[in-house]
């Protein structure tokens, strides 16, 4: 018999039943089916609602039911309707007819929402730790790299000399970020909405305040009407999953430009490569290419989280049993891409011969002739405008900056002395840069301090 089918006759059409389930989804809350379910029981004991016998023995049953599941000597009934449907039959089965008694003064409405906000509050502890997993291996890989030049690109064009640790700190400062921004949600999910009930919470004497305390939430949800239609937390824990994915993606978009034979900047190890059926040659970046692609699934969650949302009325809609699926896929996704992505990371081989000397091949220090001019007393427009004839002078001749003969460079400008040679060597030109944020090795010490500080 179903929960819901007191004024109901007969069976439902066996595709509107297949249709109207949800427990091959949500069967995964069990364990928060049963946490919520307990909590909820001794506030009816301490209310006097049930009485204390009556309680314990739910109780009880409720704890042999989870060790059950635990050991395996239970599994989820997948012929139940939802996790709920599942609990309270099993519970029945374990007590007798007591097990109908647990379900006072609740609704799945209240029941259901209760269950996710205390899965996702745990899923977001996981991705925390992730988070600073990765991190960390960012700094470590970042600190091995202080003293390696590399090209930083504008349009994918080479644009100035950097080093490898400043381009992976660009990523330890974005998943800082990240971790602020879930940080900042957990605040706003860890509200308990048990007690609304269906939508307009109850005549019984219940203590919210108790099940808020017991389930470790910080406050209760102040609108039974709110409390069971409020979806805000996953539409924001999206939102904050997206955008790791994002930057993820891109930090895998370079990997696979880096390990790339016109560049041969990286070399991804094996445990995450793979090669070709038919190519002997071939070794690919597929890791990379698949957490690229996590990030439009997880941006696709996102979106559907988001319509499915955005033309409900209140309170409670079936629809909104759509709310698991994306939710629970996303999280599975981010946490498999941190993981992966902190193993190619940390196992990667830099190719530092190769990065400086596509800096050297690029004409990278061509800002610094015109900061050299400028340092003389010449407007950088017009510096601007000689560097960039010597750029093209060196591009005709096939001719570094620092190849050019002098003579070529006094043709452009007096001002040009024998110092200029010392002023454009390229590790110089980086070290050189110490203001705030930037590429010097002191300056990028600083920024893995601040960091590894930050995730402690």
């Amino acid at each position: 018999m179903k929960l819901w089918s007191g004024m109901l006759s007969g069976d439902l059409d066996k595709f509107a039943e297949e249709f109207n389930s949800s427990i091959k989804i949500d069967q995964r809350l069990v364990f928060d089916d049963i946490k919520g379910s307990i909590a909820h029981v001794k506030m009816l004991r301490k209310t006097a609602i049930l009485e204390k016998n009556e309680a314990d023995h739910i109780i009880k049953g409720l704890e042999v039911i989870k060790q059950k599941l635990l050991d395996g000597s239970l599994k989820v009934d997948l012929t139940s309707e939802d996790v709920h449907t599942f609990v309270e039959s099993a519970l029945i089965d374990e007590i007798g007819e007591l097990g109908k008694k647990m379900h006072t003064a609740r609704s799945r409405n209240d029941q259901v929402t209760t269950d996710l906000k205390l899965n996702l509050r745990d899923e977001s502890k996981e991705i925390l730790k992730l988070l600073k997993k990765y991190i960390n291996v960012l700094c470590k890989k970042a600190k091995e790299n202080k003293d390696t030049i590399m090209p930083g690109y504008t349009h994918l064009q080479a644009a100035q000399p950097v080093t490898f640790a400043h381009h992976l700190m660009a990523y330890s400062m974005m998943g800082l970020r990240d971790l602020e921004r879930l940080e900042d949600y957990k605040k706003r999910l860890n509200f308990s909405p048990l007690g609304a009930c269906a939508l307009a919470g109850t005549t019984y004497p219940i203590d919210r305040e108790f099940t808020v305390k017991e389930l470790g939430f910080d406050s209760l949800m102040q609108n039974s009407m709110d409390a069971v239609s409020d979806r805000d937390y996953i539409l924001e824990l999206q939102s904050v999953l997206s955008i790791i994915g994002i930057h993820l993606s891109r930090l895998s978009e370079e990997l696979i430009i880096w390990s790339s034979q016109p560049y041969h900047f990286v070399k991804i190890d094996d445990k995450f490569s793979t090669g070709s059926s038919i190519m002997p040659q071939k070794k690919n970046p597929d890791m990379a290419e698949l957490i690229r692609s996590k990030s439009a699934r997880l941006i696709g969650n996102m979106n559907q989280s988001f319509v499915m949302m955005k033309g409900l009325p209140l309170a409670y809609s079936k629809d909104m049993q759509e709310d698991k699926e994306s939710i629970f896929d996303s999280v599975d996704a981010i946490k498999m891409a941190l993981e992966v992505m902190a193993g190619q990371i940390e196992t990667l081989t830099v190719n530092k011969e190769k990065m400086l000397k596509a800096c050297k091949d690029g004409f990278l220090n061509a800002t610094d002739v015109a900061d050299y001019l400028v340092n003389k007393g010449l407007s950088f427009r017009d510096a601007h405008h000689i560097s960039a004839r010597l750029v093209k002078y060196g591009i005709e001749n096939n001719k570094g900056l620092d190849e050019i003969e002098l003579g070529i460079y006094k043709n452009e400008s007096e001002l040009f002395q024998e110092d200029i040679y010392d002023e454009i060597d390229i590790i110089k030109c980086v070290n050189e840069r110490k203001s705030l944020g930037g590429p010097a090795k002191s300056e990028v010490e600083r920024q893995i301090k601040f960091v590894q500080e930050k995730i402690r």
